[in-house]
């Protein structure tokens, strides 16, 4: 199989915070609107790549901003979800997609299984190969942590305006997500969406059902409306907005 990335381009996910303390391990799929040079532009423009189609606007500033402040680890992918969905199943629904959110891309019409293929050997597995390296390293001995991945969302989508300002996705497993709800709610001014705008419970969803659940770890993804994030330092003020709701449920999860 050809390499799809050279030696110009980015990394395939970073890690911050390695040595964070926290029975927490943070996760940030979409961190990146990065596309291998082979790639080009990937026949968009970098206005449309620069939108939600392309990456979780203010995600990665905010989960930065979380490992520092709860002393968690953090890995973070490295390129575009137009490139491959890291939360995606790889070659599945969402994976490559042709049209995202009335946005066409050219490059990913017709992928063969091979171009699919070379797009997760590049982009998708070194991710997630480095997520179970953290966990193998953070649980060894048998100890207790959760997952967390950050995401964040459009404020609009197909003419709905979305009234959450966070909201925290799960599927059957209450123990992170159930006090983490809670702890938000505690917060009078925030519209706090439960399974909205999304639902983990979608099974096209990858991360959590792919690292979590065989493991028995609590877990739950945390969205955060990009509009509240249109700047890193909106961000990082978010960041620390939900990092105590974030610690409090965490210890709940595993008390």
């Amino acid at each position: 199989m050809q390499p799809l990335l050279g030696p110009a381009d980015p990394a395939p996910f970073t890690v911050h915070n390695p040595a964070g303390r926290a029975p927490l391990l943070l996760l940030c799929d979409h961190a990146s609107k990065a596309v291998p040079k082979a790639l080009g532009d990937l026949g968009i423009t970098d206005e449309e790549l620069s939108r939600h189609v392309g990456w979780d606007i203010g995600g990665l500033d905010a989960a930065i901003e979380l490992s520092s402040l709860l002393d968690a680890p953090l890995v973070a992918s490295g390129y575009s979800r137009l490139v491959i969905d890291c939360n995606r199943w790889p070659g599945g629904e969402g994976s490559t997609p042709e049209i995202s959110d009335t946005v066409v891309v050219p490059a990913n019409r017709g992928l063969t299984k091979e171009q699919v293929d070379a797009r997760a050997h590049a982009c998708f597995w070194p991710y997630h190969q480095e997520v179970d390296r953290q966990l193998d390293r953070m649980t060894a001995g048998g100890r207790k942590i959760c997952l967390l991945v950050v995401h964040s969302f459009t404020p609009e989508m197909k003419g709905f305006k979305r009234p959450w300002h966070v909201g925290v996705l799960w599927n059957d497993d209450p123990r992170l997500p159930g006090p983490l709800l809670a702890e938000l709610r505690k917060d009078a001014a925030l519209v706090v969406g439960d399974n909205e705008p999304y639902s983990a419970r979608d099974p096209i969803e990858y991360t959590l059902t792919a690292h979590a659940r065989p493991r028995a770890l609590p877990h739950c993804s945390l969205e955060i409306r990009q509009d509240l994030m249109g700047t890193p330092d909106a961000a990082r003020v978010w960041g620390r907005r939900v990092a105590e709701p974030i610690r409090a449920a965490v210890a709940t999860a595993l008390a």
